[in-house]
């Protein structure tokens, strides 16, 4: 007989996390207009390997701007979408995974168009997703969550895994993936696709502010009640 242990404690914990970052930062709720096309958001990961956001979204939509539609990114030679990518920081990398990523799509499907993802559940969705070129766990949840799908999804970026750990809240070295599988079972109920949007966006501002890669400011950091490190434990 497997026995109820009850509610896992981690969730109240990123509850008040939660409730600490918005008292701190204040909210930061993505607006609708804000959410561009599932399409959109994977191009922006598929380029954006450690770009700032910034310059993803002008290469984002310069690139649809200037072609017109995703199937005319595709057909674009490598040599001329490098060119075009100059703001990411590793132009000719971003390249070659947008045009086999975009390709992959239109050999399956016939153009890039992901509606039908719509139909499936998150988890399958997510796992089509990851079957493309360029395209892992931060990427599949950002177009699930930040979208116009507004899915259920933790977007974890490298700031947001670094907290989670130094938290104790997932294990120590724990990839993206194994982050996500962490933090979704334990994620609180009543949160909405909206309210796990708003805790990656908080997370990430705690992490080019107090919660650095190399000097964290535990002292003064408003999560400080909640995390191993701060009090000395992990």
């Amino acid at each position: 007989m497997q026995l109820d242990l009850g509610p896992d404690p981690r969730t109240d914990r990123l509850r008040r996390i939660q409730a600490a970052l918005i008292a701190r930062f204040g909210r930061i709720v993505r607006p609708p207009e804000k959410r561009r096309s599932p399409e959109w958001v994977l191009v922006h990961g598929v380029i954006g390997a450690q770009t700032k956001t910034a310059a993803s979204n002008a290469s984002t939509d310069a690139l649809l701007a200037e072609y017109g539609s995703w199937e005319a990114v595709a057909a674009a030679p490598a040599a001329d979408l490098e060119r075009r990518l100059q703001r990411q920081t590793f132009p000719s990398v971003a390249a070659a995974r947008l045009k086999a990523c975009l390709c992959a799509i239109i050999a399956e499907r016939g153009s890039v168009d992901l509606r039908h993802l719509s139909n499936l559940p998150t988890e399958d969705a997510i796992a089509w997703l990851e079957r493309l070129p360029g395209v892992a766990r931060k990427n599949s949840a950002g177009v699930m969550n930040a979208s116009t799908f507004e899915r259920r999804a933790m977007v974890i970026d490298g700031h947001h895994r670094r907290i989670m750990e130094r938290t104790g809240i997932v294990p120590a070295r724990a990839d993206t993936a194994k982050t996500f599988d962490t933090l979704m079972p334990i994620v609180p109920t009543e949160w909405s696709s909206a309210d796990m949007d708003e805790h990656h966006l908080l997370l990430k501002k705690l992490g080019q502010t107090f919660c650095r890669p190399r000097t964290p400011q535990c002292r003064d950091c408003p999560v400080s009640g909640d995390c191993d490190t701060a009090r000395g434990g992990a």
